[in-house]
């Protein structure tokens, strides 16, 4: 495994393996990045040698001299990489483009960038990417200061280097008189050019990078990446060919059933069998080998046995498929070799430039009329329509299906992972951001791979599409998963059941404005049962006003005009119309709840019901007979453009094998419905609830996300007093053994990020304590070093305002006698504030976690921190300090200005506090294998905050997930970002 031997090669030069990563182009490959070994010496010879004779010129010393390969080899292994590095690309095992940069002299200045992408590889967004790890590389180093300098002549290269974060300086230059800082190749949405150089004078435009930039560069390079991501899953979900490997002839087989239901889906495209040990499959003519199709094939479909998988992704490689879908199992619950055989199967999908769902997995469903691609061996097959559904569990696949299609959602596209050895539940977000025919969006997911890349992606999209999630194999109470989907808007749930509801409702109805609810019924019992659910879910039963009871008096003919509005078992269709209609036009209410039992006029009183939905002014929900889903009763019906009425016969014959052979058109009448013939509920149908209940506590969460939507969702501030070398070179050495590290090493990582501790001297004996206060200067507070009782008045191990020498002696005996011997500290007095705990953990299943809460030894106790997920912005922040338990402590009571006549208490400065929130979550950011810290206490005063003490601890090594490479991991863990 070669690229094994290289990732250790990697290590032992020191380069740390984040610095390797697996990225997408702009056409969806996926591509390697990682620094260059001596071993590639002669590629990158190679490459430079392919420079023209001005490009040439205009390289930079020592670029100029030393691109032989043995000179290149020497450099690669000897140089220290502060002063030199390079990042290569390497795509389907070539070495297409590498990013470098040189500082040199005593005091080195900017380091200078060269870029060269090789001829044939360049508008693909090469250049950008190897230019983004270069500089994060460069700032993990300590490199503020990057420069590139272009002729400005060439907009191209410019581009390039804007797009990975570069900004042009002020003054264009003249190249007589510069020393030429960069030299590359064009890429359109990737790659760079070079500067003239020596070769001839002309102005030159320096591009700068520096470490200020970087929030602007991420934004840059993460708006490639969604734009790279999405592409990469439509080519996918779009294919033009699709070869099944191991379609067998016998019903039940995984393989033939994947290739029956790719010919009844009257996919638009051919389908090839694969099976050497058949002439044909279902009457199409079956090839022996994948490698003897004679038509390109974009999605390769394998139902092979564990251990044949490798060598049919060898043949797929050899063929130039692009996609893999692995249905096989045998892989990552198949113990030690089972795992084995998943690395080989990643590394060869990997190097070979595929996107590959699975092992394990069900597969992939398209709708498009112009697409029809069913891959998978499930039974059912949704109805085309708007909701994007993503499941990691491959027998999960099936229920998905069947319930979408017996509740009438329908499905835009379909995906199944499995083991997720690559595509995740982060690429498929990414896709559906910009698919137009996704609006709404269902997640089961079993574990996360990049929590921060997903809750960044999920609160992008979730201002526009929900989210919903079940996230399973957890606790329903778990809040670390809570700060998670807070932060991210995504709206979970807890059960499959709730999962379709929350679908029917928001792919049906528009979201509520509020939470007040107007309920109209033909069932007094239903509407008190509905009323004492809305009560439960948080949604206000809301007063009519004078003008609505007025109207309803009229209808109700002296009834109370009260909310429920209850219009018998046997209401008039028309009175029950004109009472709903009144209700939802009222402006009383935000959403309006329909409960019909079972009546004679039971499609007059549907019929109503939809025609005041479809005004589409508020949403409308039901609780019709008992139904759950979209009943055929309540549904708008329309029709999807290109959703054929039949199916057309094959035009080949089973036995003749070429062009004339097009499977995907074979009827196989009875065997599987194909997705979207039928007409299909559209936007303005009525959802209806099994119960009253769960037609509340979809309303309530319908309007969380609408009140999440139109709240301010803030930014990640830009902070400054960042050092984050000192914070590297604090940890370079320190013990990564879970253990508490020691005061210096804890005050240099927390000084990088611009947190101060409050001085401490550790001291073992009273005259030590003596000399200490002395030298720190009276008033001085002495407590024991053991955390359990540092901070704990109430028993005495803590002495404050100590003034001198006879009231330190008195000090050390009352605290010894209180909790007994042990190391005690000497602090300056701090200022009086509210005492708080901040504390930020990695959570194994959702990443980097900040939380807060009051501090103290009754809060201690009683008091549970509120957390939010990575990234944190400022309105996060905001949210953390006046939403804790006792915030009033904080925020003040009364007269904000002082605590006079009005007995109020003045505010705390929340804005110090929040800062340190951001400090810590920039922190977990930037240092990874930083497993927690805990500020306790943090003392916020009315001007300021002082952390009187931390605690840093260390992950041990090889459990720090950002600490690995960005790839598709054999483990079938993600960590494809």
């Amino acid at each position: 495994m070669a690229e094994a031997v290289r990732d250790e090669a990697v290590r032992d030069l020191g380069r740390p393996a984040r610095w390797q990563a697996d990225a997408v182009l702009t056409d969806g490959a996926p591509v390697q990045l990682r620094p260059a070994l001596g071993t590639d010496a002669a590629d990158l010879a190679a490459l430079y040698s392919g420079l023209t004779e001005a490009e040439a010129a205009g390289l930079p010393a020592p670029w100029d001299d030393e691109q032989t390969s043995d000179a290149l080899a020497k450099r690669l292994t000897d140089d220290d990489h502060r002063d030199h590095l390079v990042v290569v690309a390497i795509l389907r095992g070539r070495l297409v483009g590498a990013a470098e940069y040189v500082r040199s002299g005593a005091r080195p200045g900017p380091a200078r960038v060269r870029l060269v992408v090789r001829t044939g590889y360049r508008r693909r967004g090469v250049g950008p990417l190897l230019l983004e790890h270069l500089t994060a590389a460069a700032g993990d180093l300590g490199v503020r200061h990057l420069v590139a300098d272009l002729p400005s002549s060439n907009d191209h290269a410019q581009r390039v280097f804007q797009a990975a974060g570069f900004v042009p300086d002020d003054a264009p230059n003249d190249s007589s008189g510069t020393d030429s800082g960069s030299r590359g190749d064009g890429d359109g949405d990737g790659s760079s050019s070079s500067s003239s150089g020596g070769g001839g004078g002309g102005r030159i435009i320096r591009m700068v990078f520096s470490t200020a930039q970087a929030p602007r560069a991420r934004g840059i390079s993460r708006a490639l990446e969604q734009r790279a991501e999405a592409r990469s899953i439509a080519r996918l979900l779009n294919p033009r060919a699709v070869a099944v490997i191991g379609a067998g002839r016998r019903p039940g087989n995984a393989g033939h059933e994947v290739f029956r239901r790719l010919l009844s889906s009257d996919f638009h495209g051919p389908v090839y069998p694969v099976n050497p040990a058949a002439r044909q499959i279902a009457s199409v003519y079956a090839y022996p080998d994948v490698r003897e199709i004679p038509d390109p094939v974009d999605l390769a479909v394998i139902a092979l046995p564990a251990a044949q998988v490798a060598d049919a992704v060898r043949a797929c490689a050899q063929k130039d498929v692009r996609n893999l879908i692995v249905v096989s199992a045998g892989f990552a619950e198949a113990g030690a070799d089972g795992r084995a055989r998943l690395a080989e199967v990643t590394r060869l999908a990997r190097e070979s430039g595929m996107r590959l769902i699975g092992p394990n997995a069900m597969g992939v469903i398209n709708t498009d009329p112009a697409v029809r691609l069913h891959a998978t061996f499930a039974a059912g097959s949704p109805p085309t329509g708007r909701v994007g559904a993503f499941t990691q569990s491959g027998a999960l696949a099936g229920t998905f299906l069947a319930e979408t299609a017996r509740r009438s959602i329908g499905l835009s596209t379909f995906v199944s992972t499995g083991d997720r050895s690559d595509v995740s539940g982060n690429d498929l977000l990414q896709f559906w951001q910009s698919d137009e025919r996704t609006e709404v969006i269902l997640l089961h997911l079993q574990s996360f791979g990049n929590p921060r890349k997903f809750a960044r992606i999920a609160r992008r999209l979730g201002r526009r599409k929900p989210v919903i999630a079940l996230k399973s194999g957890g606790s329903s109470t778990d809040p670390a998963l809570d700060a998670l989907f807070t932060s991210a808007g995504v709206i979970r749930v807890d059960t499959l059941g709730q999962l379709f509801d929350m679908a029917a409702l928001l792919v049906s109805q528009p979201l509520p404005a509020g939470r007040r609810v107007g309920i109209v019924g033909t069932s007094s019992a239903l509407a008190a049962l509905a009323v004492d659910a809305c009560h439960t879910a948080g949604l206000d039963v809301a007063r009519f006003g004078p003008a609505t009871t007025a109207a309803l008096g009229d209808l109700l003919d002296g009834q109370d005009a009260t909310n429920p509005v209850d219009l018998g078992a046997m209401a008039a269709p028309d009175r029950f119309e004109a009472a709903l209609r009144t209700v939802a036009g009222s402006g009383d209410v935000d959403a309006v709840l329909v409960l019909i039992t079972p009546h004679p006029a039971g499609d007059e009183l549907a019929r109503a019901v939809r025609g005041v939905a479809a005004a589409g002014r508020l949403p409308v929900v039901a609780s019709f007979l008992g139904h759950d889903g979209i009943p055929a009763a309540l549904a708008a019906r329309r029709t999807d453009h290109g959703a054929a009425s039949g199916h057309a016969s094959a035009p080949g014959s089973a036995s003749t094998p070429g062009r004339g052979s097009t499977p995907g058109h074979v009827s196989t009448p009875g065997h599987v419905s194909t997705p979207g013939r039928a007409s299909t509920p559209g936007r303005g149908s009525v959802p209806s609830f099994a119960s009253p209940e769960s037609a509340a506590w979809a309303i309530a969460r319908a309007a969380d996300h609408a009140a999440w939507r139109d709240r301010d969702q803030g930014t990640v501030p830009t902070l400054d007093r960042l050092d984050l070398g000192r914070t590297m070179r604090a940890m370079d050495g320190a013990a990564m053994d879970g253990e508490w590290l020691p005061p210096g090493r804890v005050t240099g990582i927390l000084a990088g990020v611009g947190l101060a501790v409050w001085p401490a001297e550790r001291v073992v004996s009273e005259s030590h304590a003596l000399a200490a206060a002395e030298r720190i200067g009276w008033p001085v507070a002495l407590k024991i070093a053991d955390e359990r009782f540092r901070g704990r008045l109430d028993v005495g191990a803590v002495r404050l305002g100590i003034e001198g020498p006879g009231a330190l002696a008195e000090a050390w005996r009352t605290i010894r006698a209180a909790v007994g011997p042990g190391d005690m500290l000497v602090q300056p007095m701090a200022p009086a504030g509210v005492s708080t705990v901040v504390r930020m953990t990695h959570d194994p299943a959702v990443g980097p976690l900040v939380s807060l809460r009051l501090g103290g030894a009754v809060a201690d106790l009683l008091v549970d921190p509120l957390a939010r997920a990575l990234p944190l912005t400022d309105r996060d922040a905001a949210e953390l300090v006046r939403g804790i338990r006792g915030a009033v402590m904080l925020v003040g009571t009364g007269d904000s200005g002082s605590t006079g006549a009005t007995g109020g208490t003045a505010p705390a400065d929340l804005a110090a506090l929040e800062d340190v929130l951001h400090r810590l979550a920039r922190l977990a950011e930037r240092a990874p294998a930083v497993a927690e810290v805990l500020l306790d206490p943090v003392l916020v005063g009315r001007s300021g905050v002082v952390l009187l003490h931390a605690g840093v601890r260390l992950l041990p090594p090889g459990t720090d997930p950002e600490s690995l490479p960005r790839r598709m991991t054999g483990s079938g863990v993600d960590f494809f970002r």
